[in-house]
């Protein structure tokens, strides 16, 4: 089955927060209630405004199944090259095992290309050895350590 694809709008906040809390690690950081914290209104409103920013939900016959946000980074490397960073990347558990992922993944990778991306990178939490292995079938190789540091 085909997916469409398109930006997210504020009424399909609550389902991609749905699918960001429904795992084993977004339970602990995500808070999942109808209505909303405030929060996650205020950050999609931050990302809708940033030219910079798409989050994208992938529908099937017009339920969201799927999400993931792009970030398009200029850099001075690469000569003055541009990248894309995809973040918090979901298919409902509903929908899972499908094919859904391979196409959400072949779009942004199509959509990165459209804006002039020299690359597109990604990271994984290490707890998710599922999602890395899905990632390298696609192409992505661990070239980098990636680190992070929590406030």
């Amino acid at each position: 089955m085909e997916l469409n694809f398109r930006e997210a709008t504020s009424a399909d906040v609550i389902h991609i927060v749905k699918m960001l809390a429904d795992d084993p690690l977004g339970v602990k950081r995500e808070d999942f209630q109808d209505p909303l914290p405030q929060s996650y209104v205020d950050a999609f409103q931050t990302i809708n405004a940033d030219p910079h920013n798409e989050l994208v939900v992938a529908e099937l016959e017009g339920e969201v199944v799927g999400v993931l946000q792009l970030t398009f980074i200029p850099y001075l490397t690469y000569q003055g090259g541009w990248r894309a960073l995809i973040e918090g990347v979901r298919v409902s558990s509903d929908h899972r095992d499908q094919g859904f992922g391979h196409q959400l993944f072949e779009w942004a990778i199509d959509r990165a290309k459209e804006r002039d991306c020299h690359l597109i990178q990604l990271t994984s939490d290490k707890a998710r050895p599922d999602a890395i292995r899905f990632y390298e079938n696609l192409g992505f190789k661990a070239t980098h350590e990636g680190m992070k540091l929590h406030f």
